[in-house]
């Protein structure tokens, strides 16, 4: 799928051939200079199905059949602790309090806080048939290990917050890249032409994660194919109705009066990237105006599936009504959905018995619930869930007090971290990788985050090498610069 970011206005007539006829136009410009650059452009026109808008979110036919449809990201920003969590490391326990320093030492944030080997507070115990360990901390998620793929066996390649984290969403550590989402979109399109393709339920108060809007950036695709943010509480989207609303016949005078100027400004601008998704949006938005409230009232939704996701406690709430919210946004064609934790809550460099503890206590029911309620209505097998972070976590210690262990936590760790799947055709019940006995680097089937980009796409039908925007003579892909290899032993 390669187009180039070249404006193509057909509807358009050129000042040099408006006293021309249709026949005489090809009549004359069939021979000569004038008729090889006419069959190259119309060469350039007529690629057969593929050739398309760039400026539109129309339903796209993938590269190969799709296992899944639509994707919910599950961004735990801040770096969850694998040895804590979803990677159990007996070792730990029999080295703790013993030096691993020198090993470590090029990748600490804080060397003059580093303690010493650190075994797990949490408990760890096999879950369902697959007999997947998972952490104390994660109860409900262990109700549902057997419809997930644990990936233990990610590396990145820095461990400071704003690098990694361009690379987990755009593949490189730069901003102003186009993110995964937006890859998704223009290579798929949308199921639903009133609302965002690419849909973000950041935190209600607006604490956007490290690296803010370059979270859902659409970089050098057209700006068409960024994402949305989308309230979670109150009004989708701020000033989306008129306080007072004129009569139909009015309204329906002035939407077309609008099309028009839009469409004359448009014709006099043309290639103009900015002005056609400023466009696009605000014909979004006028049929946004029913759809959005509707997608994402949950007042529609039963009080036993609002009890499952943790609607209405406290700890829970927030984040149980975005996962709510993204199954309906799912349900209603959206194709991709960003769920982002308040800003950085897994970067856990100190008391990690508590912070990581909250962590849990916020995201592990909603989490589970929407896998939950995703497979009873058939929805799982056709959306593709990721769960994961930047980077993990170190196996030593990181004590501010170094006199009170209560106070420990875990510095960054790029070298080797764990990520989950789950529907869109993965294989349930399964773990992929795995790291050292410590879980510092990931020696077994090492997955890059080029690696999980291609299998992403892979399970959307997409191939990471044919998904291709040309820009200044450049050739751009989701895994532009580093090698990548589809993970196809993660799915049945």
């Amino acid at each position: 799928m390669t187009h180039t970011n070249r404006y193509r206005d057909s509807d358009r007539t050129s000042p040099l051939v408006q006293n021309v006829s249709r026949r005489g136009f090809f009549h004359q410009t069939a021979t000569g200079i004038h008729g090889a650059a006419l069959s190259y452009l119309l060469g350039k026109e007529s690629l057969g199905a593929d050739s398309r808008s760039l400026y539109d979110l129309k339903p796209r036919a993938p590269h190969t059949g799709p296992k899944a449809e639509a994707v919910i990201q599950l961004f735990m920003q801040g770096g969850p602790s694998q040895m804590d969590l979803l990677d159990p490391k007996p070792v730990l326990s029999k080295n703790h309090g013993q030096s691993y320093y020198d090993e470590v030492i090029a990748d600490l944030t804080g060397p003059e806080q580093a303690g010493t080997i650190f075994r797990s507070p949490f408990q760890f115990q096999p879950h369902g048939q697959s007999g997947i360990e998972v952490s104390e901390l994660l109860p409900r998620l262990a109700e549902v290990v057997d419809d997930i793929t644990v990936i233990r066996s990610m590396h990145t390649t820095h461990p400071n917050h704003e690098p990694a984290v361009f690379k987990f969403q755009s593949g490189r550590m730069i901003p102003g890249l186009p993110t995964l989402g937006s890859w998704v979109v223009y290579g798929l399109g949308s199921e639903n032409q009133n609302l965002p393709a690419f849909v973000v339920l950041a935190d209600p108060d607006a604490r956007f994660p490290v690296n803010g809007v370059q979270n859902w950036h659409s970089g050098l695709l057209p700006p068409v194919y960024q994402g949305t943010p989308l309230r979670s509480q109150g009004s989708p989207l701020l000033n989306l109705k008129r306080e007072t609303a004129p009569p139909i016949d009015v309204a329906k005078l002035e939407r077309t009066l609008l099309k028009d100027l839009d469409n004359i400004h448009k014709r006099d601008r043309p290639g103009d990237l900015q002005l056609d998704a400023r466009i696009a949006s605000y014909q979004l938005a006028a049929r946004m105006q029913l759809t959005a409230t509707d997608a994402l009232d949950l007042s529609h939704e039963s009080k036993h599936t609002l009890a499952m996701y943790g609607i209405d406690k406290k700890q829970t709430d927030p984040f149980a009504r975005r996962c709510l919210m993204a199954r309906r946004l799912i349900e209603k064609g959206v194709r991709f959905v960003q769920i982002c934790t308040e800003r950085q809550i897994w970067d856990n460099h100190s008391k990690i018995v508590s912070n990581l503890t909250d962590c849990c206590a916020r995201t592990d029911q909603p989490v589970a619930a929407l896998l939950k309620d995703l497979k009873q209505r058939g929805l799982l097998e056709k959306t593709l869930v990721i769960w994961g972070g930047e980077f993990g976590r170190m196996p030593i210690a990181q004590i501010p007090d170094k006199t009170d262990i209560s106070t420990a936590g875990r510095d960054h760790n790029p070298r080797g971290f764990t990520v989950w799947m789950a529907g869109g055709g993965c294989k349930g019940g399964t773990i992929y990788g795995a790291t050292d006995e410590l879980g510092y680097r990931a020696v077994e089937k090492r997955v890059s985050i080029a690696d999980w980009h291609a299998t992403i796409l892979y399970a959307l039908g997409l191939s990471h090498d044919k998904l291709v925007f040309e820009t200044a003579g450049l050739e751009e892909k989701l895994t532009s610069v580093f090698p990548a290899q589809v993970l196809h032993e993660l799915f049945a």
